[in-house]
């Protein structure tokens, strides 16, 4: 097994992470986990509902 320092290990992370995609992936992801977040919210406090009849 080679022994790789951590400069060289970061750098080609760096680097694969360009190759990726672009910030605007980030945006996706982000918005994509917050309307999952409110969406579950929702449907796990919707049994909590007190049916007044």
């Amino acid at each position: 097994m080679e022994h790789h320092p951590a400069s060289a290990w970061l750098a080609e992370a760096a680097s694969a992470a360009e190759r990726q995609g672009g910030p605007g992936m980030l945006r996706y992801v982000l918005l994509v986990m917050i309307v999952g977040c409110a969406l579950t919210a929702w449907f796990l406090l919707r049994g909590y509902r007190r049916k007044d009849d």
